[in-house]
């Protein structure tokens, strides 16, 4: 496998900067997740590893062999796209193989390894299929073994599970896991859902109009985000954001209500919550007292949308289910410790 570095990146098409000032070290083995908004330039960055783009500017190594003029058939790197791009006449055996038979290798290193694919991919029962008599997570499993029979020094996915359904990404997310687990492979992953990236990620890096916004282990990036948006971006449901003033021991919300910030220097602009650190107690005692205007019951956990008296709309994320209805009027207590203070800039503030 392979350790990739991207030293001072830049894409432009025309006078358009699409990706500025990209500094990243992926060690050999670790698994990263690229995650943004669309249009923040994550798929472009991926093929700008795979070779499909041109660097504007800034080093591509891997293994400290530069990389920038190398075309993609040589950089010895596999990627699975969005698409599965199958050849319909040909059986998953083929398909899988496909690489290797055009590189002339011996028919039997190619039934060898295609077989060993299969098995590790459960696909060893279908191998005589064609792509048409195969589900949609058994074709991408198919896309998936056809990277792995080339062995190649990093995998790349782009998006690979946006056309399954739901139950289907939870499946192929853990076989995606599974595989990284068994092969040790170095792997870049790229994908606009937040639940992939904290799953299955080392690493996740942020990227939010061309900028690296964060780099970080998923659980860095949810409890220390370095902004307002990696904030917001990272957590589901979205963090609640609240204009504050700056008190002596803390903030003050709009309604006069405060919230202490012990140790922390500087002036907040905003504070952050998420809905999960948020507790519904008693009106009668309770800082903070609105109406639930919006209450889904999904089983494992309760979300209110609560219109907060002086304040405005605050999200609240409760385990389990809550006897609560539309027009319940409710008190909100919020965690101690858990707050996010952000300067007027955006940046995060710590004590």
């Amino acid at each position: 496998m392979a350790r990739l570095d991207l030293i001072d990146i830049e894409k432009r098409f025309g006078s358009v900067d699409v990706l500025r000032d990209v500094n990243l070290s992926i060690e050999d083995g670790e698994f990263i997740v690229l995650v943004g908004p669309s249009g923040c330039g994550k798929s472009t960055l991926l093929r700008m590893i795979a070779g499909l783009e041109d660097i504007s500017s800034g080093e591509f190594l891997i293994d400290g062999q530069r990389m920038n003029e190398v075309p993609p058939r040589d950089r010895d790197i596999a990627m699975v796209f969005q698409s599965y791009a199958l050849y319909p006449h040909m059986d998953v055996a083929r398909n899988m193989g496909f690489s290797m038979e055009i590189r002339g290798a011996e028919a039997s290193a190619r039934t060898s390894r295609v077989a060993e694919a299969a098995r590790t991919l459960g696909l060893d029962k279908l191998t005589q299929r064609l792509p048409r008599a195969l589900s949609g997570g058994q074709r991408q499993r198919v896309a998936m073994g056809r990277a792995i029979v080339r062995e190649p020094r990093a995998f790349l996915f782009d998006e690979p599970l946006s056309n399954l359904d739901a139950a289907l990404r939870v499946e192929m997310r853990l076989e995606i896991a599974r595989l990284h687990q068994r092969l040790k492979a170095t792997m870049v992953y790229v994908t606009h859902d937040q639940v992939e990236a904290l799953t299955l990620a080392d690493r996740i890096v942020v990227l939010n109009g061309g900028v690296v916004q964060q780099v970080g282990s998923p659980l860095e990036l949810y409890q220390t985000p370095a902004n307002r948006f990696v904030a917001q971006f990272i957590g589901s449901p979205t963090m609640n954001i609240l204009g504050v003033e700056r008190s002596e021991n803390g903030v003050r919300l709009a309604n006069g209500a405060e919230i202490a910030l012990p140790g922390l220097t500087g002036p907040v602009a905003e504070l952050g919550i998420r809905p999960e650190h948020l507790d519904i107690a008693d009106p009668s005692t309770a800082p903070l007292t609105g109406t639930a205007d919006v209450v889904e019951h999904l089983g494992s956990d309760t979300n209110v949308y609560v219109l907060v008296d002086g304040v405005g709309p605050l999200m609240v994320r409760q385990h389990g289910h809550v006897a609560l209805r539309a027009g319940d009027r409710l008190g909100l207590t919020v965690q101690p410790g858990q707050t996010h203070a952000f300067a007027s800039d955006g940046h995060a503030l710590r004590a």
